[in-house]
This record gives C-alpha cells, structure tokens and sequence, in this order.
C-alpha cells in the first residue's frame, strides 16, 4: 500500500493506493500515529486508488475513526468506488463513517462544521 499525504490549512488529505489488509495494515496504523502524535486531528482519506480492503483494514479505520473522535478529530473518506465500494456497503461501514464524492466536499464539510457528525 502506498501513502501519500497533503497537509491543507484545515486538514491531512491521505491518498491510500493499492491494498489494505493484514500484511499492509500496519503501515498505515505507523503513520496514523505518527500523524496524530504530531496534532493532526482532521483527516480525510481519499480511497480512489485503493484496489482492496480487507477486514483488517476496515478495523485499522474504526479504531483510526475511534481514536480522532476522542480527540475532537475527525476521519472523513472520499472517493471509495469499486469494490472497495461494495466491501464498505456489505459492512456497514458507510453508515459508520462520514463519506463524501470528492476531497473538496470532504474539506468543505470541515469549514462548514467544527466537527463533522459522527456515530459513536
């Protein structure tokens, strides 16, 4: 999986490429906590590129999510398509975290609410 990171005035834009799963997980679990060690607390991950996610990797972004909302954070995803798509539908995980079309929406609904709503 390949990380690659924008910081913006209001928050990280995160674009995931390739696979998230059990042999890949822990590289972005590293670089989460790198980036909320260091007071990034709103992230927007941009799942375009993102071939296939795996169990694992629908846990590492709970637990991402989790942790951001205890900080006052938020962890938004844009442009899931595919079947990275179908696995976040089967799961459920569209109704957990906040999705959006486009980075742009994403970022636009961080200026538009202090903290994006999120269901825990």
């Amino acid at each position: 999986m390949q990380i690659t990171a924008t910081t913006l005035k209001n928050a990280t834009v995160v674009e995931l490429a390739g696979r998230m799963d059990a042999m890949t997980t822990a590289e972005f679990d590293r670089w989460f906590s790198e980036q909320v060690a260091s007071g990034g607390f709103q992230i927007i991950l941009n799942l375009q590129e993102l071939d296939y996610i795996s169990s694992a990797g629908l846990r590492s972004l709970l637990a991402a999510a989790k942790q951001l909302n205890t900080k006052n954070g938020s962890l938004l995803l844009c442009c899931i398509k595919g079947t990275v798509e179908e696995v976040f539908k089967i799961s459920g995980f569209l109704s957990i975290l906040p999705t959006f079309p486009s980075v742009e929406e994403a970022c636009a609904s961080l200026k538009q609410e202090s903290k994006p709503q999120n269901i825990f």
